[in-house]
Parts: C-alpha cells; structure tokens; sequence
C-alpha cells in the first residue's frame, strides 16, 4: 500500500482512509465512497464536509465523511483517489447526527449523501453572509525584545494586553487600533512586523436578525398551572432523566401545552450537569409553520432572559440562517425553535425535544428525503436517549395509536383482527406515553360549535329573498357577524382555498368547456387582480402555470364565467356586506414573506383588523383572546378527496379552528359551514369528541388494513412519456412482486396504477402501493428492490415511506 503513494508528494500520502457520501444524491454504498486521506488532512474527523474528485474527470464535488479506516483496513485497493481539501469555512456535522443521516437513508429510501445536503441548510454551504476578518493577540515574548516603542505603539501594546487579560485575547486589527488611540493600523503593523504582536483570519457570519423585537408577544410572569397541568408537568420531570421516551399531551386548544413546554424546558435547563456532560443542556422546539414560529419565539424570549434562543425556518434570508446555524454549532445557542429542518440543528448534550402540533402534515417533507420531522425527533430522541414530547388537541392517529392502547392487528392476507391488548401491547408502547390535559384554562370555556346545513340555508334564503344567488356567508354567520362587530369582539374566518374561483368554465352546458392548465390534469384556479386589464389570471396551484384570464371560451365563444369558491371570493363577499369592517386576508398569496405574517398577527392583536380570512395557516396555535367569533366557510373542502386521510384532516381542521375561539373570560361561538352536516367527522369535530373518532376512524381502517394498523409506502413514477411511464412502472412492479415472493409475500402491492392527479408539470405519474403489518417486511422489499438498481434517485421514481397524502 505504501508504494501506491511513492511517487506522490508527501502531503498526498495516504495516511488513512475515508468514506465520503456525496451530496449530489449519487445512490453508493451505505457509506459512500472510499477515498485517501493525504498527510495533509491527518486530523480529519468524521462529520466534515470536503471536496473530492469524482470520476474520469475528476471534478471537485462536495460530500461528507461518514467513517476513517487506517491504511490498513485496504490492502487490496489500489489506485484510490485522496481528498483534495475540507471545507474552506470549517463545517461539520456532529456524531450524532451522522447517525441520525444513516437512518434516514435507510428508512426513506435516499442516497445518504442527499440526506447531509439536507441536514446542512445551502447559506451555510455556500458561506452566505460571511466576512473575514483579521485578528491579532499578544505574541510569545522573542528573544531581543526591542525596548524602543514609540507612545502609539505602546498604547496599543497595553490595549492588547488589558484585552488579553480580561479573557479577549483576539481583537479585530482596525477596532484594535482605534481602542489605542491610532488613526490607522500602521503602527499594529509595525508590532507585527516587530514580532510583539501576532495575527489570524477568522470568519464571521453577518446577519441583520434582532430576535429581540419578537419578545412581549406572552406573559411576563410565568402562569399559575392547573390540576392537570401541574400533573402532566410532573410526569414529564419524573422522565427527563430516564432515558428516551415519548410523551403526547394531547390537551385541548387553550389548556395551557406551551406552558408545560416552557416549564420542563426550565427543569432540563436547571439541571446542567445531570448527564455528566461538560456542554450545557440544550433542547428543540419544532411548530409547523413559520406562522406560529414568532409568537412561539416571543414566549421562550420572554421566559429565558439568560437563555441564547436561535431560530431556524424558511422565513430567515440566508445570512440568517447562516448565522444563526453558526451560533447553534459554536455552543451559543442552547434552545432551537424552527420548523421541520430544525431538528438536525446541530447542538451538543441535547436533552429535550419538543413537537408542537404534531398531526400537521407539513411536518412531511415533499422532496427527497420524504422525512417526517415528528419521526425524525422520535428517531433523534432514541439515538441521544432523552425524551420527546408531542403536543396537540388533534393528535395523529399514528402517535394516538401508539399511546392510547388500543390494539389492532392486520395478518397477512389483508385481514383485520382485533384482541386485547395485554403483554404484547405493552412490550411495543413501553416507551410511549399519554398525557391528557382535558380543560382549558381557568376562566376560559370550550366555544359552542353549531353546524350549518347549506343545502338548507339556500333554500331559507330563497324563502326570505325570493332569489337564488350565490352566497358564501349563511344568513346565520351573517347575523353572528353583525353581532360580533357590534360587540367589538373579532373574528377568524377559514376557507382552506385560495384564490377567487377554482372553475372557469363556459356557461353553455352543450358545450362544456372547463378551462384546465396544459400541463396538470386539474382545472385552473381564477385569482382576481383589478390592477389587470383583464381582471385577474388563472393559475395552477401544482405547477405554477399562469395566464390571463380569457374572456370567452375557445370552442363556442361565449362569454366564460367563473364559479366556485376561495379566499379571494370571501373578502370581497365581507367587503359588500359589511363595507365598515377591517378585513384582512391571510394565504399564501398575501404573505409571501415571514415579516408579512407577523405584521398580519400585530396588527390583529393589536385589534386593527375586525375579520381575519385565511387559509388553514390561520387554524393553529394562533392566540387571540378577543376573537368570539370563528366561521368555517366550507368544511367539505377535503372530506371528499381520494386519501384515506380525508376524514381525519377534516376533523382536525374544524377542531383547531374552533379553538382559536373564546381563549378568554368571554364566550366563543363557532358556526360550521357544510353541504355534509351529519358526516361523523363533522359532528364529532363540533362534540370537541377526539376519543369517539379516533375509535370510529381506527375501526374502519383495521377493516382495511390502513395506518396506522398497517404500514404503507409509495413508489411514483414519473415521465413526460404516457407509455414509457406505464412500461417503467410495470417493469418496476413485476420484479417487487417477485422480490416480495421470494421474502415470503408479506407485503400486499397494489398497482401500477394512474396516480388521483395523473399528470402534473407535464409528468405523468403512475403509483404502486405496498402495505404491510408493520414496518420491517416493507424495508425488506424496499432494500432488495433498491439493491437491484431499480429504486434510482432521479427524476423518474420517487419513493414516499409513510406518505401523508396520496393525490
């Protein structure tokens, strides 16, 4: 092995060897590649991101060391290229998460290279933000100190020293000069030259983020607990020291789960040396969307005077996340609050971590790899061996499921059985645990929800009105409006819909013309733009595509209409009935960055806006406590869609919505909107009834085998080409079926078969769907059929592990 290396220089003389994952997503090894560790980069760690050469051409390309061999371990290699050089801004990622990455490229399905790409937000890569600065400290006193200086020389000398004394041993060149006195750095130069002084470049990420302006969003003064808080707060602190365990608070909205958080965050906190480590004790808090991320910032700054909080979420520039991804790296961070990719922040001696709002599926990564945050926590936990806490007042099934006891077994053929739970049950749940919080706080009551049939209010308003036009608001909502403004109170409105109207159609029904986007089989959605001349655009809410909306059909050349329903629709409905109310619309047409969400929720709790319209982004964990009012325009918007989750979004949307609703001393009043008022779904959501729909809903999947009593995942294959996408599928499910055969047939596969939206951005998708008891026959079909170079992470075959939507 030495002499592979003879004729090399000395600084490329292989002195070990590194597995390197490369982040372009080439699907290698387990571990990645081999390369050789030159003399130079002796002190190479696993974690570290460098560049190395790849292929006949040998271009640079960025990847990560996963594992270090010595020059033993490859007697029989030859010929092995080295490592051309590591980060030039010094990243790395720690132990733990290179474990954490292993996982999820086996699990989900992905190049474990793509995972580190993942892990690493791309300002850090790319260095966004990043200046150089030079340093300069006392030197080591040489031989034949000079005894001249001059004043300013001797000025800065002693500034040096001082500094140094008082534990700064570095200073910048220039602020060192002015420190002394000096109008230039000619005479710290000449100290340098002089040996007295030495110097080095040291980087520095520059950002303009102020985590400051997000306080005074909660109370100053920690919150006398409840019965039932004090409760779940107990079990939580008779857990934090025993290992890895997971807890859902399922509290309903307003029972006080963000107080609970804060408390066990200040028990781990308080104890910094329970584990031994010399780091402090660190913890992460995940919410769903940027949305919630500044009220939730705002109550940990409040609470943790003396705690370094750092933020982590797509709503930062990239020098912002840069900087604060470098604080969290260097130890000055100690509690991490970000959406989904937070949890691979980068912390030492973690101890805690929290999932607020678990059941949200944006959690869910849509992108290679399909990772689900709330699993990667659970994962993070067991790996360091510490608690996770979930919260939520619409748990997941899948963690319900997990908690609750309930036992439901799915056989191999597809058949569902049901026994008592007992011994088995208890080995699988050890480790998982339910805490309930079943009150709101003191002096605020669950709101009264009333269900509004509106096949019915059509006709009572054609009764009243003696005309049959179109109206989002029922007579209902509109008298509770009237009365809402009336009292100053404000009110939340849901439409889970954006835009003005999903249809465009022509109004001659012999011809039938639906106007629908050229490259996706859905119909074009109307946003309405009076700044245009033509009114507004259509656009298509899975591509992107976007064009002026037409004034007649193409095919007989009447005038089109437009009809359906979206926020748009709604604002400009509130706008003529009540032309004296502030409304404001939030979606994700009208925030289209982080600060436009918090100037929205300022200005709503600073009682600006009377009426808030939005999105489901307005129907979790936002507290307003003068909202009395809350409509749900339509509640049908996902009940009928082809996902077997349909039902529980649904269910899940009504109830976070309502909560928002009566989170003070007054009473709240929520009015449903729906063509499907008896749907079990519906009336459970208006009960505020989780327990007797997860029992329905968990009965009805058994029967079927479906999460969480079985297992699922998802392959999608994708091609511009109808009948190479149908042969690629084809090919692809003929040889599972036989991998499955040859495992003994556990997993049941369904397909190929056209996706619910068969094409999309010109793609056309076909769909095989494997499930299975539990989750190791579905690995097993998913390794082997990943072995045999079917499963390539391109364009074409996309592999969804535990998917959350099915369209």
């Amino acid at each position: 092995m030495a002499q592979l290396f003879e004729t090399e220089p000395a600084a490329t003389k292989a002195v070990a060897y590194a597995q390197v994952a490369l982040e372009q997503g080439i699907d290698t090894a387990p571990t990645g590649l081999t390369y050789a560790v030159p003399a130079a980069l002796a002190d190479l760690k696993p974690g570290e991101r460098v560049r190395v050469p790849l292929g006949r051409g040998n271009k640079p390309t960025n990847g990560f060391v996963v594992e270090l061999h010595d020059t033993s371990a490859l007697p029989s290699v030859k010929n092995i290229k080295p490592i051309i050089e590591r980060d030039r801004h010094g990243v790395s990622l720690t132990p733990e998460l290179i474990s954490l990455a292993k996982w999820i490229a086996s699990y989900y399905c992905c190049p474990l290279g793509m995972v580190f790409a993942t892990m690493l937000p791309a300002a850090v890569k790319k260095g966004t933000g990043s200046v150089t600065r030079t340093m300069v400290g006392l030197a080591a006193a040489p031989e034949g100190r000079p005894t001249k200086l001059s004043k300013l020389q001797q000025a800065i000398l002693d500034t040096a020293t001082t500094r140094a004394a008082a534990d700064h041993p570095w200073t910048e060149i220039k602020e060192l000069a002015d420190l002394a006195g000096a109008r230039s750095v000619s005479p710290v130069k000449q100290l340098l030259d002089k040996g007295l002084l030495t110097t080095h470049r040291e980087e520095e990420v520059r950002s303009d983020l102020d985590l400051r302006a997000q306080r005074a969003v909660g109370e100053l003064d920690p919150l006398v607990l409840n019965a039932a808080q004090q409760t779940a707060l107990d079990h939580l602190i008779n857990h934090l020291d025993e290992g890895f365990g997971v807890h859902l608070l399922h509290g309903v909205t307003g029972s006080g789960k963000t107080e609970v958080y804060l408390r066990a965050i200040e028990r781990v906190m308080a104890n910094a040396h329970a584990n031994g480590s010399d780091h402090p004790p660190s913890a992460i808090v995940l919410v769903p969307e940027i949305a919630l991320t500044p009220q939730t910032v705002g109550r940990f700054l409040e609470r943790f005077e003396q705690t370094n909080v750092a933020v982590l979420h797509s709503g930062l520039t990239a020098a912002q996340r840069h900087a604060q991804w470098r604080r969290i790296r260097r130890g000055e961070a100690n509690i991490v609050i970000g959406a989904r990719s937070a949890i691979f922040a980068p912390l030492s001696n973690l101890r805690l971590i929290i999932v607020d709002e678990e059941h949200e599926s944006s959690y869910k990564q849509d992108q290679a790899p399909r990772y689900h945050g709330r699993d990667v926590a659970i994962k993070r936990a067991h790996l360091a061996g510490i608690p996770v806490v979930l919260g939520s007042a619409t748990p997941s099934l899948e963690m319900y499921y997990k908690v609750s006891g309930s036992e439901f077994r799915v056989s191999s053929s597809g058949e569902a059985t049901s026994h008592d739970t007992t011994q088995n049950s208890k080995l699988e749940t050890r480790n998982y645990h339910l805490i309930r919080l079943p009150d709101r706080a003191p002096g605020m009551k669950m709101p009264q929800v009333e269900i509004i049939d509106l096949s019915d209010e059509r006709r009572k308003r054609y009764e009243i009105t003696g005309k049959a036009g179109v109206h989002l608001l029922s007579l209902a909502l509109e008298r509770a409006l009237t009365q809402t403004l009336k009292d100053s109170g404000q009110t939340m409105l849901l439409l889970n819909r954006r835009g003005f109207a999903n249809y465009i159609a022509c109004p001659d029904q012999r011809c039938g013309w639906l106007m629908r986007c050229h490259y996706c089989d859905v119909t074009m959605v109307y946003h309405k733009d009076e700044r245009l001349p033509t009114g507004g655009v259509v656009r298509c809410h899975h591509c992107e595509a976007e064009q002026t909306l037409p004034s007649t059909c193409p095919d007989c050349k009447k005038n089109i209409t437009t009809f359906g329903l979206g926020t748009q629709r709604v604002e400009e409905e509130l706008a003529r009935k009540f032309p004296d109310a502030r409304v404001t619309r939030m979606d994700a047409d009208s925030m289209r960055h982080g600060r436009d969400y918090q100037q929205c929720l300022d200005a709503f709790r600073a009682g600006e806006i009377d009426i808030l319209v939005g999105t489901q982004m307005i129907a979790k964990g936002l507290d307003f406590p003068n909202v009395r009012l809350v409509g749900v325009i339509n509640a049908d918007t996902a009940l009928n869609l082809p996902d077997f989750r349909a039902a529980e979004r649904t269910f899940q949307l009504i109830a976070q919505v309502a909560g928002r609703a009566g989170r003070s001393d007054k009473p709240g009043r929520v009015l449903v909107q729906t063509f499907s008022p008896h749907d079990p779904s519906i009336q459970l959501a208006a009960k505020h009834d989780f327990e007797s729909f997860a029992e329905r809903e968990l009965q009805q999947r058994a029967a079927v085998g479906l999460p969480p009593i079985g297992r699922m995942a998802r392959i999608v294959v994708r091609d511009k080409d109808h009948y190479a996408c149908a042969e690629r599928a084809q090919t692809l499910a003929t040889q599972m079926q036989q991998f499955n055969a040859d495992a003994g047939g556990q997993v049941r596969l369904r397909g190929p078969m056209p996706c619910p939206i068969a094409r999309i951005a010109d793609y056309h998708r076909q769909q095989i769907e494997m499930l299975a008891a539990s989750a190791g026959p579905l690995q097993t079909l998913l390794t082997a059929t990943r072995n045999s170079g079917l499963l390539r992470a391109d364009q074409h075959v996309a592999v969804d592990v535990d998917p959350v939507a099915l369209l």
